[in-house]
């Protein structure tokens, strides 16, 4: 293969696996951070002390309790009462209870909507939770706490859809492409980058562009995450529109975030070493010493002498 050859598929190979690595890094993530149940959680837990989603899970706890009441009651409550519900939502928003029944309901429905993406015989239901454990837990802790009236609050079993049935299967079926591409992407793009590299007619040049084109990409993934939050915000109705989409939005692309500003950060520092082994490590070149000249052989001419006059 002709070096021009070589250069052109080395090239080719290279730009593959640079396009490869932000997917790679994408689908990993995926499948070891939002649909870990433990690292979700764990991520969600900091919003309970964010003003903005306490203030969204106070609305939503104002209008559930509001309309607990209107039934109790067969008509609709006056304005100072739901002042007065609002107004003790956020205090309970402030309480270790609320942390503990946050930290509940994540865990709950996250596993609820994990097991019916990975059950195939799930297709065509709706994926739904019963959040009845969760009142009542948070019920017995508020009543640990000598808050009145905590012993009466209505723990009711009823199943609450998280899903509809059509989202759920347009997310089942991205979750098993996720399932299979988290563990091929990788692998093709190292691939991919080890094979250019090797058939280079220059393979310093060709570690550079891998170098390069590694760093590009992972600033590629930092803007659309940028791009997505953006979207991801504004598509978001309701209680969570907002600050508060936001920050959860923020909480579950931290490692995201982190994991490509480390694709940059590692694809220029292959691309400079490269450069700067290129630049300074070569040995000095020396000049061969010159060759003595080499003295006439055979008979020495006379030496003309001077004639005296």
């Amino acid at each position: 293969m002709s070096p021009r050859s070589r250069s052109a598929l080395s090239a080719v190979l290279i730009a593959l696996a640079s396009l490869l690595a932000p997917c790679a890094t994408l689908a990993g993530w995926a499948m070891h951070g939002p649909a870990d149940t433990g690292r979700y959680v764990a991520a969600v837990a900091p919003l309970a002390d964010d003003p903005a989603v306490r203030d969204a899970a106070a609305d939503t706890l104002g209008a559930g309790f509001a309309g607990f009441v209107d039934e109790a009651t067969a008509g609709p409550v006056n304005g100072a009462v739901r002042l007065f519900v609002r107004d003790a939502a956020r205090s309970f928003t402030r309480t270790e209870a609320f942390h503990e029944g946050w930290d509940a309901a994540n865990r709950t429905v996250h596993a609820a909507v994990l097991r019916a993406l990975r059950d195939d015989g799930a297709a065509g239901h709706a994926v739904t939770v019963d959040l009845a454990p969760v009142t009542e837990r948070v019920r017995d802790r508020l009543a640990e706490d000598h808050v009145p009236f905590a012993r009466r609050i209505p723990v009711r079993h009823t199943a609450v859809t998280v899903l509809p049935a059509h989202e759920a299967d347009r997310l089942r079926k991205g979750y098993q492409v996720l399932d299979v591409a988290a563990f091929w992407l990788p692998l093709a793009a190292v691939v991919f980058a080890v094979t250019g590299i090797a058939v280079a007619a220059c393979r310093r040049r060709a570690v550079t562009a891998a170098g390069i084109g590694t760093a590009l990409g992972g600033a590629l993934l930092a803007l659309a995450v940028l791009v997505g939050r953006r979207l991801t915000v504004a598509e978001l109705p309701g209680p969570v529109d907002g600050p508060a989409a936001g920050a959860v939005y923020d909480a579950l692309t931290e490692t995201l975030r982190t994991a490509s500003w480390l694709l940059v950060a590692l694809g220029l520092t292959v691309a400079l070493a490269s450069w700067l082994t290129g630049r300074y490590g070569r040995p000095a070149r020396r000049r061969p010493p010159a060759r003595p000249t080499p003295e006439p052989t055979g008979p020495t001419p006379p030496r003309p002498t001077g004639t005296r006059l």
